[in-house]
């Protein structure tokens, strides 16, 4: 920043003196925005922020969006509540209240079927954070393994499935074993 001045803003430290602008400056960064000098963090700051300013990120999210839209659609078709009626995003909350499923024993099931989801609690929420009667879902990672909007369907029904069979070690062996294969199509990394 070159030579260091007073900060225009008069903040102060505690001890009432003018904070120099370069401390404002730190402060802004650790703790601010970095938490830590963690040299892998901020390496994959700078890459997400690259990437951000490609082109392809905004073909990117466009189809983040468009499958989060089409799988909120069709656990909708399914009967599941989804807490927003939609989406207009990359993640959906889905209450499982009218299933008869807690969020705990959702995310467990999910688990054992290698499906990434989380426990989360709904609007009006009747359990405790520890078991919720919710789980949320999102897209990013589908799409950037390369999956559609015609690929939601047949995701949400092997999530029906894992959901509407949670006690059947048999069920949830069988949806692992086919979407292990499935997804042996579409790279992790590129």
């Amino acid at each position: 920043m070159g030579k260091d001045f007073p900060n225009p803003w008069g903040l102060t430290t505690p001890k009432g003196e003018i904070k120099m602008m370069s401390s404002i400056l730190d402060s802004a960064v650790f703790p601010g925005t970095q938490g830590g000098p963690l040299e892998h963090v901020i390496a994959a700051k700078a890459v997400s922020f690259g990437e951000a300013l490609d082109d392809s990120f905004l073909k990117y999210g466009t189809q983040v969006v468009k499958n989060a839209r089409a799988m909120a659609k069709a656990f909708t078709d399914k009967g599941y509540n989804i807490s927003s009626g939609g989406t207009d995003n990359h993640c959906m909350l889905i209450d499982l209240r009218n299933k008869n499923l807690t969020g705990k024993k959702a995310e467990e099931a999910m688990i054992k079927a290698d499906i990434t989801v989380n426990k989360n609690m709904v609007p009006f929420d009747d359990k405790s954070p520890f078991v919720t009667s919710g789980i949320r879902i999102g897209t990013p990672a589908v799409t950037t393994r390369g999956l559609k909007e015609k690929d939601m369907g047949k995701i949400v029904e092997l999530i029906d499935t894992v959901l509407m069979n949670s006690e059947n070690e048999v069920k949830l062996a069988a949806v692992k074993k086919e979407i292990n294969k499935w997804m042996k199509g579409y790279s992790l990394f590129a």
